[in-house]
């Protein structure tokens, strides 16, 4: 193998060129046109464009990947994971084209590619599945929905009534022809409080390797958050049990390369069921490499250069406790709502035991067509305890601005006691995941020093009267007022010193720092300002504003009941028409956006006065979707 083409993009595509230099092994990266200045096609010895943005253009195209080989003179491919990684097809069309597949073989991707083929093979093998009734009746509920091509938490709904069953199909189905191209969903019972564990194979010629096990419970929307090894609270029977389910899974198919057995755990009942195998990489496999001093991507290479097991075995037995954070461009406020945008800073603290696998730097622009997940950050300690606590310091010194991410959620659940003590379930974030607790008080003074450091940054560009204070008046009236979207207001007092605020001590004030005193306590705010955008910094965590015009524009205005695009996106489905009457709540159209489908409702009762969408159509951010009426 001399030369390897990723046919991936961002943080997956770095990770793999990494091992290939190490290794001497020449790298090609693809990149559609929004990917063009990410940090990984800069990183590659050749890059080939693919014209276009939107995945079905780009990277789901797999002639245009193997031309793009071709053309580069590539004579290996790695699929990374997600997009064609999963795809049969796309393997054999590479092996056909005379390169090397970095994957297992197409025949093992298509019996663990559709998850119902895939639970008879393990039932046949001996592997605890869950079966699913042909008739649920409420004895069954609560009942999961899901995809059987699916993965990510596509195509996925949790049902508690049977009437909800008919609409959670269709709903799911939909989801899964947008994502995975089949929309076959099958239902299986719903464990209320189960853990998700899965363990790591690798599949050579003369056996399979198992490489510990995976904690990856901590999931919103079913998609993972925080992943870990070894499982904390796993009995030492349960893990060996585990261990030769997924030795028994791989064999069943006589599995080559990388790849994770995923198992639903019930710790309540000591028991466990065989979920899906991925036939890729995982993003989570940082933890295994670090505890088990492995490389993973190595590994891949070894089994595709027809390696075997005995030359690439682990070095010895597992060490230490790593712990693995997604960190997304999203507002966990927000519901989680994936944010686009520049990123005008992206700082993450490295250092000894931690790791970041990074898809983005700072100026990189995150854009509508894909995930959300910006980078991992992964630490590797002695101990359970030490490396939770590096990973939430290592989170909270990081600088992420210029859009909304989930750091402080992250920060927030590693120090939570439910975390902290172990075992904790897939329902512990609730369906929708849980907002940060984020208290008045603690954003209040991140309010405060927005408001003052662009005070100062104001007096510090003034061309006249330079020896004036900010917002100093001889007989003052009222105070000064700076407003923010979002209805935050900050009044203050311009001092022949400096600035004053009520019940608070302005201990010093710049354009990039502010020190506010409450009580007796000090402390200091980080200041960034980009315009109008105000990012703050702080122990507390990250704030950001953005500061509101004095005078609004009247062509800006919309009329009242107005339903606006959260984000750029497609319409793919209108599920009202003009004249309808809609309660509270109703779905009026749901909208795709970074691999994701988010429904717009009503926000009160009344009638659809104004529709002109019809599926197919690209919004843009803040774009009128349509009108809803009060009755």
């Amino acid at each position: 193998m001399k030369r390897l083409l990723v046919a991936n993009r961002a943080e997956i595509a770095s990770r793999v060129f990494r091992t290939c230099r190490r290794l001497g092994i020449e790298t090609v990266a693809v990149h559609s046109d929004a990917d063009a200045d990410l940090p990984y096609v800069a990183e590659a010895d050749l890059a080939v464009r693919l014209p276009g943005a939107a995945p079905a253009d780009t990277y789901l195209r797999s002639d245009l990947l193997v031309e793009a080989a071709r053309r580069a003179g590539a004579d290996a491919v790695h699929p990374g994971y997600g997009f064609l990684s999963e795809d049969a097809g796309f393997a054999r069309t590479v092996t056909e084209a005379g390169l090397v597949w970095v994957g297992p073989p197409p025949e093992s991707i298509e019996q663990m590619g559709s998850k119902v083929r895939a639970k008879r093979i393990m039932a046949a093998a001996g592997v605890p599945v869950l079966s699913a009734p042909d008739q649920p009746t409420d004895a069954d509920l609560p009942l999961l929905v899901k995809a059987s091509a699916g993965g990510g938490g596509r195509g996925m709904r949790i049902v508690r009534s049977l009437d909800e069953l008919p609409g959670a199909i269709e709903e799911a189905g939909a989801e899964a022809l947008s994502a995975f191209g089949d929309r076959t969903v099958f239902v299986e019972p719903y464990v209320e409080h189960g853990r998700h564990v899965e363990v790591q194979v690798v599949g050579f010629p003369d056996g399979v390797v198992v490489l510990g096990e995976r904690d990856c419970s901590l999931q919103r929307r079913h998609q993972k958050v925080v992943e870990e090894t070894p499982a904390p609270l796993l009995p030492d029977a349960t893990r060996a049990k585990l261990h030769d389910a997924a030795r028994s899974a791989a064999a069943a198919i006589d599995y080559r390369g990388a790849g994770t057995v995923e198992f639903l755990y019930d710790a309540a009942a000591d028991r466990f069921f065989f979920l899906e195998m991925n036939t890729r990489l995982q993003v989570e496999h940082p933890v295994t490499e670090l505890v088990w001093g492995v490389d993973l991507v190595e590994l891949q290479l070894a089994v595709a250069e027809v390696s075997t097991a005995l030359d690439h075995r682990a070095s010895g037995d597992p060490s230490g406790h790593a712990v693995e954070v997604r960190l997304y461009a999203e507002d966990p406020a927000d519901d989680y709502r994936p944010q686009s945008g520049v990123l005008t800073r992206f700082e993450i603290p490295e250092g000894d035991g931690i790791r970041v696998d990074a898809g983005y730097a700072t100026g990189s622009v995150v854009s509508t067509h894909y995930d959300a997940m910006l980078a991992k950050v992964i630490c590797h300690a002695p101990s359970r305890e030490e490396a939770i606590r590096r990973l939430a310091d290592t989170l909270s010194r990081a600088r992420i601005h210029g859009v909304r991410t989930n750091r402080d959620f992250l920060v927030e659940v590693l120090r939570s006691p439910q975390f902290q003590a172990g075992g904790v379930s897939t329902s512990l974030l609730g369906s929708g995941g849980r907002s940060p607790s984020g208290s008045s008080s603690t954003t209040g003074g991140a309010n405060v020093a927005a408001a003052l450091a662009l005070a100062a940054r104001a007096g510090d560009e003034r061309l006249v009267q330079q020896g004036i204070p900010v917002g100093w008046r001889n007989v003052p009236s009222q105070p000064q007022r700076t407003s923010f979207e979002g209805g935050v207001v900050v009044e203050w007092w311009g001092t022949r010193d400096g600035f004053a605020v009520d019940g608070l001590e302005v201990v010093s004030a710049t354009p990039d720092r502010v020190v506010l005193e409450e009580d007796g306590v000090r402390t200091a705010y980080d200041v960034s300002i980009v315009g109008d955008a105000v990012d703050v910094d702080s122990v507390h965590g990250h704030v950001r504003l953005l500061r509101q015009p004095r005078f609004m524009d009247p062509a800006d205005a919309v009329a009242s009941g107005s339903l606006l695009a959260p984000m750029p996106g497609t319409v793919v489905r209108v599920a009202v028409q003009q004249g309808d009457e809609v309660a509270a709540g109703d779905p009026v159209l749901v909208l795709e956006a970074m691999k994701m489908q988010h429904t717009v409702a009503a926000p009160y009762s009344g009638t659809v006065t104004q529709l002109n969408l019809k599926s197919g159509v690209q919004v843009a951010a803040g774009e009128v979707l349509a009108v809803v009426e009060g009755s």
